[in-house]
């Protein structure tokens, strides 16, 4: 088992990473709680919601479960977490456990966050996605206007990541969670990067994933700790993400995952990058790569100025002018104001270059 530890800023937590954890999830519980209340998905459930159940046996425990899917983080779902939660009696000396991926994390974790004004709350991630939602605290609901505009900064009290749970993920989801690695290699380490652009997915061994994802996790905990409230460097984990919740937004919420539009964000911040600093990055490379292993390209068409509406509801738009995560070099990231004008123009390219490539 590997342990390692994220310093927010009102406490600090561990995040466990190793085989059968979900077995011994009492182990790693820090304190005695007058109830437990599992928060997991429809998928997930039957996979995993007993095994979590029964390490638990000393305990009070409570179940729920909620539709797969991005639509659940809703704020349908976030009012029936808290009916669920004032129904089963918890108080503010309870726990919740979101035992799933990125949406259970969001949606359990925002519940947690508000219920009697905040209580204690575990993330147990289920994906490669989760990986990177369940380190730095921020938790949310989607508003049908954005993705993730409803939420707060909320850490949990410990991360227990059994990545034996990986081996039921079917293959879009995998695609999903290692565009989120790649995107962090990107900000941060040119070597992981090359590692991760070296394998196919479906090679990779369950060691070298847990590998990857250990090192993914310590670059996301990094930065979480310098910025745990996205002032500044914090900004840079929403590499590709500008297009990619536009995206998801116009097409709508499960429509494609969300790590498979972030891919085509990421195509479409190298090109802006490009075209801002004069430069050539590892476009070619990243997209053949992508294309190999089965990351869906092609996109309906769309107008692009009904993309730049959606992309100025991005939380990191300022006084109406968009800002991107852009590259100066791989490893070597930086925020620019872009220009509606110019990014009309860059949006226009893109979208026939893809169009024109995947026909």
């Amino acid at each position: 088992m590997y342990q390692t530890t994220v310093k927010a800023q009102n406490h600090s937590y561990p995040v466990y990473i190793g085989e059968n954890l979900r077995h011994r999830t009492g182990e790693y519980l820090s304190k005695s709680y007058s109830s437990i209340l599992i928060i997991t998905d429809e998928t997930v459930a039957p996979y995993y919601l007993q095994d979590v159940e029964k390490s638990l046996s000393q305990e009070t425990v409570f179940t729920h479960v909620i539709p797969a899917g991005e639509q659940a983080k809703s704020i349908d779902t976030f009012y029936q977490l808290h009916t669920k939660a004032i129904e089963f009696g918890l108080d503010r000396q309870s726990l919740i456990i979101a035992l799933g991926g990125g949406v259970v994390g969001d949606v359990a974790g925002f519940a947690a966050a508000t219920f009697m004004r905040g209580i204690d709350f575990i993330q147990m991630p289920t994906t490669i996605l989760a990986h990177d939602s369940s380190v730095g605290g921020k938790v949310a609901i989607n508003h049908e206007h954005g993705k993730n505009l409803i939420g707060n900064f909320y850490a949990p009290v410990a991360v227990i990541y059994d990545v034996q749970t990986l081996h039921t993920l079917s293959d879009n989801e995998i695609r999903s969670g290692y565009a989120e690695l790649l995107k962090e290699a990107l900000l941060a380490d040119r070597k992981l990067y090359q590692s991760l652009i070296m394998n196919q997915l479906s090679s990779l061994t369950s060691q070298e994933l847990a590998d990857k994802l250990v090192r993914g996790i310590n670059i996301k905990a990094g930065i979480v700790e310098i910025d745990e409230r996205e002032s500044g460097i914090r900004k840079c984990l929403n590499l590709g993400h500008t297009l990619g919740h536009a995206l998801e937004s116009i097409l709508g919420y499960g429509y494609r995952t969300h790590g498979e539009l972030v891919a085509i964000g990421l195509l479409f911040a190298f090109r802006v990058s490009e075209k801002t600093f004069s430069m050539e990055l590892p476009y070619e490379q990243l997209y053949t790569w992508l294309k190999s292993n089965g990351y869906p390209l092609n996109l309906p068409y769309i107008e692009p100025e009904q993309i730049l509406t959606k992309m100025k509801k991005d939380k990191k738009t300022l006084r109406s002018t968009i800002q991107m995560v852009l590259l100066e070099d791989v490893a070597k990231p930086s925020l620019k104001e872009i220009s509606d004008i110019l990014l009309l123009d860059y949006l226009d390219d893109f979208l026939e270059e893809l169009a024109q490539r995947n026909q």
